[in-house]
């Protein structure tokens, strides 16, 4: 089981983190969500876990500055959610839909990289060898264009008649 940094809020509104034995700010807490370190907010006095809310408080202050994520629409029809027999069922649809973002962000890092790695001609082979099998499953055409394929017995003779028929 891996440990879970425990973080104790005042109520001063400080955070003290006891794994470095320090103060520490939202924007220091937001990097140990983007590190991916486990971790729990509880209240120094009543040991309540405030996990949520700081990280909702993080999710706030970044809507304010920036680019938000959230449109006013979005969030409206969260809000309409709560308590009624949806909920469950957004939660998990939210958080599988987050699980599948994320695995598809970290395997399009990954493809990135391998390309940036090799030759600017293995790039260009490679993705010329992708078309080319996207291509093909595409119209449903095989790869072997190397043989000619033949007629059948029954095709050439239908054809040889045809020639003959014409000739006369």
């Amino acid at each position: 089981m891996k440990d879970v940094r425990t973080i104790k809020k005042y109520p001063n509104r400080r955070l003290y983190d006891t794994a470095i034995s320090s103060y520490i700010t939202l924007a220091d807490v937001k990097n140990l969500v983007l590190d991916g370190v486990e971790f729990e907010v509880v209240d120094a006095k009543t040991k309540a876990d405030l996990t949520r809310t700081v990280l909702l408080q993080i999710i706030a202050e970044e809507e304010e500055g920036g680019e938000p994520i959230f449109s006013a629409d979005l969030l409206a029809q969260v809000i309409r959610s709560y308590g009624g027999s949806e909920q469950n069922m957004l939660t998990s649809y939210l958080e599988k839909s987050m699980q599948l973002w994320a695995e598809q962000q970290r395997l399009f890092r990954e493809q990135a990289r391998t390309l940036m790695e090799g030759t600017p001609m293995s790039m260009l082979a490679q993705i010329a060898e992708r078309n080319l099998a996207m291509w093909q499953a595409m119209t449903g055409i095989g790869t072997d264009f190397s043989k000619p394929k033949r007629k059948s017995a029954r095709s050439s003779a239908a054809t040889g008649e045809k020639a003959r028929q014409r000739s006369r």
